[in-house]
């Protein structure tokens, strides 16, 4: 099942079943984009086309984060959790090392791609995981493309932040020869503990972002969306 969220596309998965979609795609070959959708993910569609269009040409729309969930359950769509990109790699790691799957880390600071790759690779023995920092900029691209083609990547998560890695993603796919990519944002800096995450009660009662706030202001500017965003929810199902 499907809905939309504002105009933007949200399947009704759950974790469990992202995974099992997620390993589908990446067996049926070709090229797949798997976007984590959040409420300003929602928020800057409504006013730019592009990544409006990136979004709605993604093969999942996962729901990533309590808004999104609330939103999706007022049109019916059964969903018991979020699923945030944070809390999918570890276990899509997991499938990659038992089915051999190649996993590439891109983006973040430099260093951190790096640091989680092999606290990937020890925590479950076997994964081929490779990382690089890289960059959204297209002067980057050739270098970029050459390591994720040597490495004989099949699933690439990409760390540059929204929109900049889902425009990267749909701008070089024609060139990246991988069965799935994913926008991940940040999750590289929480699954390193270079940022802390909010506890787990903080993160079951929906006050994920309250946390991410205080401890870093800096997002007030983005989140500032967010009450723009359940107005809107509210008075479109009316």
């Amino acid at each position: 099942m499907q809905v939309r969220v504002l105009g933007v596309r949200v399947d009704c998965l759950g974790m469990g079943t992202a995974l099992e979609r997620i390993e589908r795609l990446v067996d049926g070959g070709g090229h797949h984009l798997v976007a984590t959708v959040n409420p300003e993910f929602v928020m800057r569609a409504q006013n730019d086309r592009e990544f409006a269009r990136v979004l709605e040409s993604a093969d999942l729309c996962l729901p990533d984060g309590t808004g999104i969930v609330w939103a999706a359950r007022r049109q019916g769509c059964h969903i018991g959790e979020p699923v945030p990109g944070v809390d999918l790699i570890p276990p899509l790691a997991g499938i990659c090392a038992r089915r051999g799957f190649r996993l590439f880390l891109l983006g973040a600071s430099p260093g951190v791609a790096a640091d989680l790759a092999s606290r990937l690779g020890n925590e479950h023995p076997g994964l081929q995981v490779a990382a690089h920092p890289g960059s959204a900029d297209s002067s980057s691209d050739a270098a970029t493309l050459e390591l994720i083609r040597a490495h004989g990547t099949q699933v690439l998560l990409v760390a540059f932040g929204a929109p900049k890695q889902e425009l990267w993603i749909d701008r070089v796919k024609d060139q990246l020869e991988v069965s799935v990519a994913i926008g991940v944002g940040g999750a590289f800096d929480y699954l390193t503990g270079r940022v802390a995450r909010a506890p787990v009660w903080m993160r079951r009662a929906g006050l994920e972002w309250l946390h991410r706030l205080v401890r870093q202001p800096w997002r007030a500017r983005r989140m500032v969306v967010l009450p723009a965003y359940a107005l809107k929810v509210l008075s479109a199902d009316k």
